[in-house]
């Protein structure tokens, strides 16, 4: 028996709504043209300029900082 959701699926307070919440795109930088190309999690991957399908994902300028054991 599974208790507390920690099995399969999400992990438990992954952050993710199930519900009503918007998605937001998130930024690529094409591997031909250079040109930066957002994204929704549906859309097709494609440069929008060159028609390449090599995307690289952005950096986050948010800083992360994980705990190891």
């Amino acid at each position: 028996m599974n208790v507390g959701g920690g099995g399969m699926g999400r992990p438990q307070g992954s952050g993710l709504d199930d519900g009503n919440s918007q998605v937001e795109p998130v930024t690529y930088i094409c591997g031909e043209c250079g040109c930066d190309v957002m994204l929704q999690p549906n859309a097709a991957v494609r440069c929008r300029s060159c028609g390449s399908r090599i995307l690289y994902k952005k950096r986050s300028r948010k800083m992360m900082q994980y705990e190891a054991r």
